[in-house]
């Protein structure tokens, strides 16, 4: 068994308030893990220790057997952690297009020399076409952001966190907000999601954790409740009684 990103007794307080509680996880590689739990369970927290966003009180996280525990958010991403977010971090007056080319560009090292790139180098373009079909953007590509239906956002954000190249990849929510009409695609977007990526999927969407995680973990009051399968998990009482309630079933 590989581990891609682990954390060992991970701990974060905000004032008297513990959030996180020696949280030790361990996701391996390739996996599609989910952690879930209730409204304040701390996932989100969880999630912006792990990117570096927030720093913990106590313990360590390590990326593929290596320490990032003090590393930047963006030497996060250069090491192959990429992550999407509750509420987009689009740029709204870009179009899919250009946002997926400044993120390819980025990636390359020539953020500030993205028009040239993308106009030059056909490998590059080729990338970005690639990337914005996979993800069901061509028809939109040169549409501003703002203007695009909440459903096509998300999906663009998922498309930017792939145009990092990631090797783990953190999704919190990506079906939040959107409309019951456009998650079809969000869902769609997140099972195909290549296999050489390790996901770990935040979400309160109990049909695409269960659809989507061949693992769980239960977070309640910032520390590890249950952890197993996703059949497992369903029919643990604790579980049953504290998040998921007695209508869900494996």
């Amino acid at each position: 068994m590989t581990i891609a990103l682990e954390t060992r007794g991970l701990e974060k307080s905000f004032g008297g308030l513990r959030v996180t509680r020696d949280l030790s996880l361990k996701v391996e590689q390739g996996a599609r893990h989910a952690l879930i739990g209730p409204n304040g369970a701390g996932k989100t927290t969880v999630i912006n220790l792990l990117t570096g966003v927030l720093k913990p009180n106590a313990g360590r996280i390590l990326l593929e057997g290596n320490d990032i525990t003090d590393l930047a958010v963006h030497k996060r991403v250069l090491r192959g952690l990429s992550r999407t977010f509750q509420i987009n971090q689009l740029y709204a007056d870009l179009t899919p297009l250009e946002t997926v080319g400044l993120a390819v560009s980025e990636r390359l090292g020539r953020g500030g020399d993205w028009w040239r790139r993308m106009g030059t180098r056909d490998d590059v373009n080729q990338e970005i076409a690639e990337t914005l079909g996979r993800f069901h953007l061509l028809d939109v590509m040169n549409e501003r952001t703002a203007t695009l239906p909440y459903g096509k956002q998300r999906l663009l954000e998922i498309a930017v966190a792939i145009a990092t190249k990631p090797r783990v990849l953190l999704l919190d929510e990506p079906a939040a907000g959107v409309p019951e009409s456009e998650r079809h695609d969000i869902l769609a977007a997140v099972a195909a999601l290549p296999r050489d990526v390790t996901v770990l999927l935040i979400e309160h969407d109990m049909d695409l954790v269960f659809s989507f995680a061949d693992r769980i973990s239960v977070l309640v009051n910032g520390a590890m409740l249950v952890e197993g399968p996703p059949d497992e998990v369903a029919r643990d009482p604790q579980v049953k009684a504290v998040y998921l309630g007695e209508a869900v079933h494996a």
